[in-house]
């Protein structure tokens, strides 16, 4: 379990301490079955090549609760996930690291809330930015 981290200790500019996943096509399948997304270009390398691709590619929601994973990892057991959005920028393939990252951009308080406003991305082995997105965190207080 991750050490809880406390709106008191936030800043902006403050980095999301990173997440590196490592998706295998065994995953993909696995993905395919709980979600319901049974696009051959996830898990079948010949059709996927057949398509134009150059291989298998990770679904996009993966990519999306990787970075959920991400956040609720900052907002630790008191804290909680309250907004998040991504978009794909380009696709990801099994076999590689992908690095999930963030950075605080707002700091404030809403109905007694302690609240985090963080840019989030997913980079692949390369450090290019493939999945974009935004999520704000509810974090507790230090006492």
């Amino acid at each position: 379990m991750n050490k809880q981290l406390y709106f008191n200790d936030m800043e902006v500019g403050m980095e999301v301490p990173a997440l590196v996943k490592n998706p295998t096509s065994r995953q993909l399948v696995q993905w395919a079955g709980a979600s319901g997304d049974f696009n051959e270009i996830h898990y079948d390398k010949d059709y996927a090549i057949s398509t134009g691709l150059p291989g298998t590619i990770i679904h996009g929601r993966l990519r999306a609760s990787f970075l959920g994973q991400l956040m609720t990892n900052l907002a630790g057991a008191e804290g909680y996930l309250k907004k998040f959005s991504c978009s794909y920028k380009a696709m990801d393939a099994p076999g590689s690291p992908l690095t999930c990252k963030g950075k605080v951009v707002r700091k404030y308080e809403k109905d007694g809330q302690g609240l985090i406003d963080c840019d989030i991305w997913i980079e692949n082995a390369r450090g290019e930015k493939t999945t974009e997105g935004k999520a704000t965190v509810m974090l507790p207080y230090r006492k």
